[in-house]
């Protein structure tokens, strides 16, 4: 199978992006009155509004075009159907079946893992309920009122993320926490402001074996030790895990063990046990609205048109600017306060899957993968980056997010922040021209001379591309929408490079060589095995450690 890149329908978005690179989105909106009706799409609480692209009405037929022609159709329901998608590790994918609404079987091995599913989310309601009414106790007789997460990476961004998000539906009594850095400083801090006798801890690690997350369960273990007899340190510890022989040695009852598949990819997985400190933070209820809402995202993607279909025309977009452009960033700016983690979690799940320069046939590719995913909450991000979104050399495509209707009851602040995140995606689109910047300085009065040093500073070429996505209101369903909807679009643009969006190998690299540099560092002995750049790292570090 030759490389994309080479196909015909490459070849026409290049020849097509010439054409368009002399164009202005500002132009096309002055003669299209119907471009947003056009280039939007509502979908239940959601409205997605592409209208602000380098797009015009060919643009969109020849990147659906390229989407057809590698059988994206076939690969989504491929997906769906438990292949094994990820060639690399010989698995399926199905973090999807997790929030599976439907009496519809999904198959691995010609197995039907919904019963297994379906007893899983059973066995989390139970625990949820036993530590909301009390039930269960700490092991000196005492409830529960705080609960920390131990894990790293998809153990920790998605959960981390979602409590945030959704802390307008925070449970009474109970306090969720996180804690993955094997920096002391993370878990430290936080067992400081904690009562050993009142707090559990989830052990978040499908093998039990991740080096900072164990590093973590076993401070917290001693810890909690210093206040409970041994006997009673399974009142204060689950696990996510599937080893259970390590929980049982840890002192983990494997009763309080909750169980996830190899098909479950780490990013993935907050849909999965690892969601459990999700369902404790703000309810099992509302945990099964965030299943419901992602389901209900799940059935757009797999269902709907590509021409209407958000995902698919997120992920087209993308590699648009991606591989015809040549822009090697995407920025994703919340205007919610509570959505700030949104855009950590993004990071891992768009650049770990797709930051590949091999593809599914073991081929060097020839094309730009995996765009670097950054951002924060605005109005922050206006009184910093922005400057560079705004006149900087590079042209950085933008994810606009905000909701319609907010949590607080300070409608004031809300009014500001939604007319500052419309206005941003204005700006970026029209700029402002030198006529528009020399009527405005003559207009305050300034001289000749003043004008002409002023106005090169103050023009805005504009043309720059953004999304617009608004959601009625941060409901869990809404945003069990809004992470399917971007875990779709990954998936999407993983197809059309032809590369496996579900391994990461390049994590494994710097795990194995710490493990070598630890052993370097805990010895008495003057280090010479590696370059001389490392060496003499860790040289320096052992003769000034205290």
């Amino acid at each position: 199978m030759e490389l994309i890149s080479k196909s015909k329908e490459w070849r026409h978005l290049q020849l097509h992006k010439a054409e368009i690179a002399k164009l202005h989105v500002k132009d096309l909106f002055a003669a299209d009155n119907h471009r947003f009706d056009k280039y939007s799409i509502k979908f239940h609480d959601i409205l997605f509004d592409y209208s602000k692209n380098l797009i015009n009405n060919d643009t969109m037929p020849l990147l659906l075009e390229l989407a057809k022609s590698i059988g994206l159709r076939h690969k989504i329901e491929e997906m769906f159907a438990g292949e094994k998608i990820n060639s690399t590790e010989n698995r399926a994918v199905l973090h999807t079946a997790l929030r599976n609404r439907s009496d519809e079987p999904v198959y691995v091995d010609s197995e039907n893992v919904m019963p297994q599913i379906y007893e899983v989310l059973d066995h989390m309601k139970e625990f949820v309920e036993s530590i909301h009414n009390g039930s269960w106790l700490g092991g000196s007789g005492l409830q529960i009122t705080d609960v920390v997460n131990i894990g790293i990476g998809g153990s920790d961004l998605g959960p981390a993320m979602v409590v945030e998000a959704l802390s307008a539906y925070k449970v009474p009594n109970l306090n969720v926490h996180f804690v993955s850095n094997v920096d002391a400083s993370d878990i430290q801090s936080l067992l400081n402001g904690l009562n050993p006798e009142t707090t559990l801890f989830i052990i978040a690690s499908k093998t039990f074996t991740t080096q900072e997350t164990i590093t973590n369960a076993l401070t917290a273990k001693n810890w909690i030790l210093k206040s409970v007899p041994k006997d009673k340190i399974e009142n204060h510890f689950v696990a996510l895990s599937t080893n259970e022989k390590a929980c049982i040695d840890f002192g983990i009852n494997p009763k309080h063990m909750f169980q996830f598949w190899d098909w479950v990819g780490g990013r993935y997985s907050l849909w999965s046990a690892i969601g459990l400190s999700i369902a404790l933070a703000i309810g099992f209820d509302n945990f099964e609205d965030l299943l419901a809402g992602a389901y209900e995202m799940d059935l757009h993607f797999r269902e709907t048109p590509f021409e209407r279909n958000i995902p698919v025309i997120m992920a087209l977009l993308g590699i648009w600017y991606a591989n015809f452009f040549d822009l090697a960033s995407h920025a994703v700016i919340p205007y919610d306060e509570y959505l700030k983690k949104f855009p950590d979690f993004l990071q891992q799940l768009d650049m770990e899957s797709n930051g590949k320069y091999i593809d599914k046939n073991s081929v060097k590719i020839d094309y730009k993968t995996g765009p670097i995913v950054w951002g924060t909450i605005g109005t922050n991000s206006q009184h910093s980056f922005f400057q560079l979104i705004h006149q900087g050399t590079q042209v950085i495509p933008v994810d606009f997010i905000a909701c319609i209707n907010n949590h607080n009851e300070l409608e004031n602040h809300h009014r500001i922040l939604l007319s500052n995140f419309i206005a941003q995606t204005e700006a970026l689109m029209k700029g402002k021209s030198e006529a528009e910047v020399l009527a405005e300085l003559k207009a305050q009065g300034l001289d000749d001379k003043q004008i002409k040093s002023l106005v090169p500073h103050k023009v805005f070429t504009g043309n720059r591309p953004t999304n617009t996505i608004l959601i009625k209101k941060l409901t869990p369903s809404a945003l069990g929408k809004l992470i399917a909807m971007y875990e779709h679009k990954v998936f999407v643009m993983g197809c059309i490079w032809n590369i496996n969006s579900f391994d990461q190998w390049g994590v494994e690299l710097g795990k194995q060589l710490a493990k070598e540099v630890l052993k370097d560092l805990e010895s008495d002995e003057k280090i010479y095995s590696h370059d001389s750049s490392t060496n003499g790292l860790i040289n320096y570090i052992k003769q000034y450690k205290k």
